[in-house]
Parts: C-alpha cells; structure tokens; sequence
C-alpha cells in the first residue's frame, strides 16, 4: 500500500489584519504543513506564528467538532444537527415574538475575517429584530471610527499610514513588531520598518514601555498613559507657534484650519510635558521633525482608543497629519480602494446623520455606533429589570466572558440568561454557560477573501483562496448555521437554507446591477453557477471598482480571474481619493466638529490632575488574538502572563521578581506573578488582556493549566468610560500592587 502525496494549496490567514499568503500541505483531512507563500502579492513570504500554527488550531483536540446540548445537572452532551436546530427552534422563537428586542447577539473578532459573517450575520441579526448587537469593536476601535466619521463620513474607510513611502513614521499606541499592526493591512510590518531607516527615514514610537517597535525606533518618547491627546496638542502648539503648517498642500476641501492651530496654543510644551510625563524638548523635536519631513505621518492604534481621551487622540493624529500637507499624499494619509467595494466607493450619499447615536441603550442611554450598542452596557441590559431586558443571547465566535471589561459582572449576567446559543469550536469561559453549542467547520473548508481588512490594505491589491476540503458529512458551513437559525427567529424553520440564500443573492445581485450598469438577471446570469458566500463575494467583485461589470469590461476583476491568480493581483500604490472618497454631509473635511471642540475643556482640566501612583496598561503576544489561541497555541512562558513592573517601582513596595501579588483596581483584586522590567517608565505595570482560564466546565486543556491573570476583571464598565463613545478605558487603570500573603492560595 502506497500513500498518497499530500495535498498542497494556497491560504490567506484568517487570524489577524495582517491576512498573510500560506502554503498549506494536507494528508487528508489534516493539515500537516504551513509555509509562508514567497510569491503572495501583499505578504511577500512573511508569516507570524500564528499563521504558522494553523495546523495546530485546526487539529486542536479540543476543539468542538459535534453539537453540543446542555444536560439536566448542566454538563453537556453530544447531539445530531436537526436535534440541535429543534432545541433552538423549541426555546428561541419566545425571545423574537413574545418579547420583541429581549435577544442579544456578540460577534467575535474572527468573525471579522470570515466571507460568511461578513455576508450571511446581517441576515441572522434582522431575523431576530433586535439593538441589542455587541462586539470587541466597542472596546478596542470605537474612539478611531468616530473620529474617522466625523471628518471623511465613515468608520470603516479610514486613512492609513503610506508606510512604504513616507520619510517620518509616528506611532502611537501600537506595537506592529509584535501585533502586525491592527486597522492597517501591512504584512511584514518588520521588513517596512527597516525599509523605512535604510532609505534614510524617522520612526518614532510614543508608547509608556519600550516596545519591540520602541527598540527599532529613532526615538522613543516614554508617555504617561492616557496623555496622548496632550502629547498631540503640544506638538501641534509647536507646528502652530513656529509657522511650521502646510497650508499649500492641504486640500481644498478642508475646513477650519487655522481654528484647529489656534485651539493648540494653551497646550504649549511647557504646559503638557509634566502631564505626559515627559521633557519638553521631546514634543518640540517630534514637532518639528514630522513638519520638516518632505513626506510624514501618524499612525494610532489600541493603546490610544482604550483611554480616557481616545476620540480626541484620534482626532489629534489626522488634525497633524492634516495641517502638515500630508493628508492625500504618497508617504501621508490615504486611503484603499477596497475590491470588494464599500462605504468608501460606492456612489455618494449625504445622511443627514452619521453612523453614531441613532439610537441609546436601554438602562443608562449610551449611544450605539455602526449599528451596536456599548460593550460596558452588555452585562445591565441582562442583570437589570424591566420591559426589554436581555433575556436570551447568541453568541458568535466570541469570548465576552474574556474581551469585556468587568469579567465578573459579565459571567453573573451569563448565568442569568434564560437561553443561550454559541456558534463556537471551544467550550470556554462564556460558551459554559449556553445551551446549544453548534462547532465551525474546519478554517480549510471555507474560501477567504478579507472584505473588511481590505478597507485597512497599505496596497491595492485583490486576492482569494479558495476552500481546500469540502464540508464532511457532519460539518455545517457558518453561513448555512447563521440561516437556520435566522429561519427559525422568522417563525419558518423548515426552510430550506438553498432559499433563503437565492433571497439573499436576489438583494446582493439589484446592489450590484446599479452599481455596474446592467440589469437584475444579466447579473444573476453571470454567477448561477456559484452559491453562498462565492456567489455574493463574485457580486461584490465584479460591481467592484476594479469589476469586469458582467462582462461590459473583459479585463475586468471577476472571482473566476483571483481563482486563476492565488498569489493574487496587484493594482499598485495607494493613489489620491480626496474628495470622492469623502462621505461627509456636505463633502467637506471640518477640522473641527462640534463634539469634539465641546470635549476639549475636560482634557485641558487633565492637565493640572494629579497622576495614580500606578497605572494599568495592556500588552499584546506574538502567539495571542484575544482569548481564542490560547489553547491551541500556548505561550512558551506561563510567567508570560506575568505583571510587570519597573525596578524603581518594585523598590519601592519591597517586592522582587517571581512574588505573587495582588493587583488591586476600584473593581476587584486579581493575583499575578510580578517580573521585573526596565522596559517599563516607573508608574507603570502590564499585563495581556484575555487570560484568566479558570473556572468549572472548561474544556481547554491546555490553556486552563496555564489560566493567566485575568486583566479584564479590573476594567470598570461603569464610570470610567472614553467621554464620547463610552467605550471602557483598559490603559491607564488605576491600581496598588501588593505582595500576597504566605497563607492566602
């Protein structure tokens, strides 16, 4: 007996925003091989280890890989799909009928990577009828969406940094050397980087702890957490008072830019420096040195949106990019034309109101944001009383137990759920608590086109993979799950899902017939053989702007023609998109709207505030998204949960590297191991976000034996909240640290 040669075939991860090429080797069903695709368009043969290990995910023996329904004494037990399906058909419809509005939905990060999510969630969420939708994008990205939506009219179509041609690089509040960089799409993030010092440009990195990016940088500037804003407004002040703005090169559209300089002048280095904690001579020479460069710009990420000024920080990085002559410029600001399509591209509407505060949350009124509400109201709208509570939830590919702040507040409202169903491959901290747990299919099985993260691309480029394997005899694709289940919200469960698809199809095929110029049934013509994602994906393409438009352009973009290119297509550099890219009310850039000018005094107020004596701030992993790696790919090091802390800190309160210490905040007390680290300014400890295994009824080996100190208990998801999103402020908690007591556990 011979054995077959492996099966060999191209990949575009799914893990995270880098969306890097691979080459994938199969022995039937498993995957025995990962490689980085030398010849991928965008990644260039680069890889992190999570692309790496996808072979490990995928054959993670824990993973859930049959339905699983919740038993009298609350273990679980095995199930078919239809037994499944009869469950939620049995218990989901009094949530949808009888009480309109009383079930939530939590979508995960992967669910942003996947062409069944991206197309298929949005039919699930209208069947069910409900406002009540969450997702990490309240805790991590809301202050950048906002302050994107208030100058260019979308929080999807964001400018990014023009990283292979700028001659001066400014990051604030990321670590693309260990994170790959995150809404921005640029695998490789360390070859950029060293390409940007060997031809003769400027990195510098303001971040409170020298970061692996930190270390490659020209200069580091060691902020106290939670000053961004401040920072900003100084070196702005500087470029002001030194005349050195480029009003020749700002766009025409662009308004209030002498307010937006004007408004610096109380913020003078001076004046912020003690605040940030910082010389001076640090902001003057960023200002400078960003304004003096012939091509400059700003990149923010996490560390600025999860703090107290995080819209306003946000605002403050396009306002410099802006009043340098560096927005809509090779090596400034620009923004993608996505393949797919978007916000950004298709024809212009003017809403008389943006995709912010349409509607507030039920118990304290916060606003939603891009059809969500707030991730801090998710526990209240559950533990607290009244018409409209929360009383059921489907989760999807999501850990709230693990990404919302306030984790014990999170897991008591799990707890007093009257129904819950999890589209997941892991029982973990929240699946525990569902009723019906329905597994994913394998990653190999799905095609991937990134429609989301191609809004974030450095470069426009188009690519596609398709599935490797067909579905197995007991898999279910996400999309055909997401449509049983909207069936049944609709009061028809006995649908068939290849129906409700043609729907689906039918509404995708009118968008894309208006936007190509042809008619409904040329367009549907042109994809009959295709179904589900494939189909409406080949919709998207082909109205796209680089669409063949059915047919009226032979040389056109097409589904079929990424098929025959796997390492992708490149349509080159970023171009200029201002002003068609704008979908403002009026068309136009206001440097200063009205919300923004209004939260200025309160982070003036900050500046004579006296700081905590510590201050909390996250950190990311190489080998980490979130929570959902964890089990799959371990970290190397347990003491890589460790709380760190700078040597003069822990001098301070007597405590050596390897205690075992309390980490106190105004919300509960976790323990930790402490590691000493001079990466660290004094005032400041870390610790990764997403950790905390622990707790009955898991079924993650691996991770649980290593459960990690969870961060996210600390959180307040009450009081101290960003002022304009209300999204939670995870860098810049306040907390003591304390050795443990020898007999406490």
């Amino acid at each position: 007996m011979t054995t077959a040669e492996p099966i060999a075939g191209h990949r575009i991860c799914p893990l995270c925003e880098s969306t890097c090429g691979l080459l994938v080797e199969l022995d039937g069903r498993a995957i025995t091989r990962v490689a980085p695709n030398p010849d991928d368009v965008m990644s260039a043969g680069h890889s992190c280890a999570k692309g790496l290990g996808l072979g490990r995910i995928e054959g993670d023996p824990d993973r859930i890989r049959t339905p699983l329904l919740r038993t009298a004494d609350g273990g679980f037990r095995e199930a078919g799909w239809d037994e499944a399906f009869a469950e939620i058909e049995r218990r989901l419809p009094e949530f949808v009928t009888g009480d309109p509005g009383s079930c939530a939905v939590y979508h995960g990060n992967p669910a942003a990577h996947h062409l069944d999510s991206t197309f298929y969630l949005g039919e699930l969420i209208g069947a069910v009828g409900t406002r009540n939708i969450y997702s990490p994008a309240s805790v991590d990205t809301w202050p950048k969406n906002l302050a994107h939506m208030l100058l260019y009219g979308t929080g999807l179509g964001m400018s990014l940094p023009d990283l292979d041609r700028t001659d001066y690089l400014l990051i604030l509040g990321s670590n693309p050397m260990v994170s790959n960089g995150s809404t921005v799409t640029a695998p490789g993030m360390h070859h950029r980087l060293q390409a940007l010092r060997e031809r003769g440009g400027t990195l510098v990195v303001v971040d409170p702890v020298r970061t692996r990016t930190a270390e490659v940088a020209d200069l580091h500037v060691p902020i106290r957490p939670g000053t961004d804003a401040l920072f900003l407004l100084g070196v702005l002040s500087v470029i002001a008072s030194e005349g050195l703005s480029r009003p020749d090169r700002v766009p025409a559209v662009v308004d209030g830019l002498g307010a937006a300089l004007a408004i610096a002048a109380d913020f003078d280095p001076d004046a912020v420096a003690a605040a940030c904690g910082i010389d001076a001579d640090l902001i003057r020479a960023v200002a400078r040195g960003f304004a003096g460069a012939s091509a400059a710009v700003a990149h923010s990420r996490i560390g600025t949106c999860m703090q107290e000024f995080g819209t306003l920080a946000n605002w403050l990085v396009e306002v410099l990019t802006i009043v340098t002559g560096n927005l809509d410029r090779p090596g400034g600001a620009m923004f993608a034309l996505p393949p797919a399509g978007g916000q950004n591209t298709w024809p212009v509407t003017r809403p008389p109101k943006l995709m912010f505060d349409r509607w507030r949350s039920r118990v304290r009124g916060l606003p939603e944001a891009m059809g969500e509400l707030p991730a801090v109201c998710f526990a209240e709208e559950i533990l607290t009383p009244g018409p409209g509570r929360t009383r059921a939830l489907i989760t999807f590919a999501g850990n709230p137990a693990r990404s919302l702040p306030n984790s014990g507040a999170i897991e008591q409202a799990l707890g007093a759920l009257d129904f819950m169903v999890s589209v997941d491959c892991y029982l973990n901290e929240t699946t525990r608590h569902a009723d019906v747990i329905l597994p994913p299919p394998p990653l190999a099985t799905r095609g991937h086109h990134d429609v989301t993260l191609a809004h974030f691309q450095i470069r426009n480029v188009a690519r596609y993979t398709p599935p490797l394997l067909d579905l197995a005899d007991n898999e279910l694709a996400e999309w055909q799950i997401l449509l049983r289940i909207a069936a049944i919200a609709k009061g028809t469960p006995q649908r068939p899902v290849e129906e409700m698809d043609d729907e689906v199809a039918a509404v995708a095929a009118r968008r894309a017939a208006k936007l190509a110029g042809r008619e409904v049934e040329q367009v549907l013509h042109a994809v009959t053989d295709r179904r589900g994602p494939q189909r409406l994906l080949d919709l998207r393409l082909r109205s796209g702007p680089y669409g063949d438009r059915f047919g009226l352009d032979p040389d056109g973009l097409t589904l079929a023609l990424l098929e025959a290119n796997p390492d992708g297509i490149d349509y080159g550099s970023l171009t200029p998109r201002v002003p068609e890219v704008l979908r403002t009310p009026d068309g136009r850039i206001d440097l200063m709207p009205e919300m923004i000018v209004a939260d200025l005094p309160r982070v003036r107020a900050s500046m004579t505030r006296s700081a905590p004596d510590l201050l909390l701030i996250n950190r990311r992993q190489r080998r980490g998204m979130n929570s959902w790696l964890h089990n799959a790919l371990p970290q190397p090091d347990g003491g890589q949960c460790a709380l760190l802390i700078s040597p003069r800190d822990a001098a301070e309160r007597g405590l050596v590297g390897g205690d075992r210490v309390a980490v106190t905040s105004k919300v509960t007390t976790v323990t930790a191991e402490l590691r000493i680290d001079d990466a660290l300014r004094p005032g400041v400890v870390s610790m990764p976000h997403g950790w905390g295994h622990h707790g009955p009824g898991l079924r993650t080996s691996r991770s649980a034996s290593v459960p990690g100190s969870n961060y996210n208990a600390l959180v307040d998801d009450t009081t101290d909240l960003e002022a304009l999103t209300a999204s939670p402020i995870f860098n810049g908690v306040p907390v003591t640290v304390t050795r443990m007591s020898e007999e406490l556990p």
